[in-house]
């Protein structure tokens, strides 16, 4: 039986303070939250777990506040079976994602950075790195940070993915795209990036409920999404990723497949940092698609 892949995941962590509204606030109104819920979250710690849950053997590279909502994150990231040897802790509170969700399950996030502006390239996380099989990572963070670890990723031989999200509003390192061997993108990011999407070797963009398409080398394939009503769209983009990067060895069209049943089972639950299904799950809605 082949060993579970080994995937270092470089990002975010965050507490979410979820709002449940009936409609988003427009400029200058108030309008009344139905619930808060205050739930683990970042871009790098929910692929993390979606990874984890999905069967690879996961570290997670990521930077903790100090104050007590670090501590309980990172207790959580310990229960979901995700290694913390290449993380760091820094003065200060941690990041916060607030997200506003509507009765439809779609979203709007805003986030306050905290502790994850200071992560950066430690010795330990330079050894974590060099000894996976691949690195996931995403755009919450520095981005020297970011190409540092696709540096060493390179140096070492490791595959390096990169969630092409949220896309800079400004300038942004050219390494950041060209030391990805894989480029995550949903349909907005990859207008935004248009052409320079052209010369990554691996691109897939994420569709949203009609599933998701790949292209590389050996030409194009694409997977659709599990008919579900969704309950809360946060989070389901992250849980692609991760599920991605955790079954990339079965093979770039067998990984989208199973990235776009699991981003659509994610949807199915509320919150970003829990809504991860496991492998069993998606083993039994390909079947059930089947």
């Amino acid at each position: 039986m082949a060993s579970p892949p080994r995937v270092a995941v470089f990002g975010s962590v965050n507490q979410d303070l979820v709002l449940r509204v009936q409609r988003p606030p427009h400029p200058g109104e108030t309008v009344m939250a139905k619930s808060v819920e205050r739930l683990p979250g970042g871009k790098g710690a929910n692929q993390a777990v979606a990874a984890a849950r999905a069967g690879a053997l996961v570290q997670f590279i990521g930077s903790f506040g100090e104050d007590e909502v670090g501590a309980v994150l990172r207790g959580r990231l310990r229960r979901e079976k995700v290694g913390l040897t290449g993380s760091m802790t820094v003065p200060g509170p941690n990041g916060v994602a607030v997200i506003i969700v509507d009765d439809t399950g779609e979203n709007v996030i805003v986030v306050p950075p905290g502790a994850n502006d200071k992560l950066a390239m430690t010795e330990a996380a330079e050894s974590v790195l060099t000894r996976v099989d691949m690195m996931l990572c995403q755009l919450e963070v520095p981005f020297e940070a970011i190409v540092d670890a696709l540096r060493v990723s390179r140096a070492a031989g490791v595959l390096a993915i990169v969630n092409f999200s949220p896309v800079p509003s400004g300038p942004f390192p050219p390494e950041l795209l060209e030391l990805a061997d894989v480029l995550i993108v949903n349909e907005g990011e990859a207008r935004e990036l248009g052409d320079r999407l052209r010369g990554a070797t691996h691109v897939v963009t994420t569709l949203g409920a009609r599933g998701a398409r790949y292209r590389g080398p050996r030409g194009e394939a694409s997977a659709p999404s599990p008919k579900v009503q969704p309950v809360d769209t946060t989070g389901a983009g992250d849980v692609f990723a991760g599920v991605f990067a955790a079954s990339w060895h079965l093979g770039p069209e067998q990984a989208l497949r199973r990235a776009a049943v699991a981003g659509s089972l994610a949807t199915l639950v509320p919150g970003a940092g829990n809504c991860a299904p496991t492998a069993e799950a998606i083993d039994e809605a390909m079947r059930k698609a089947r």
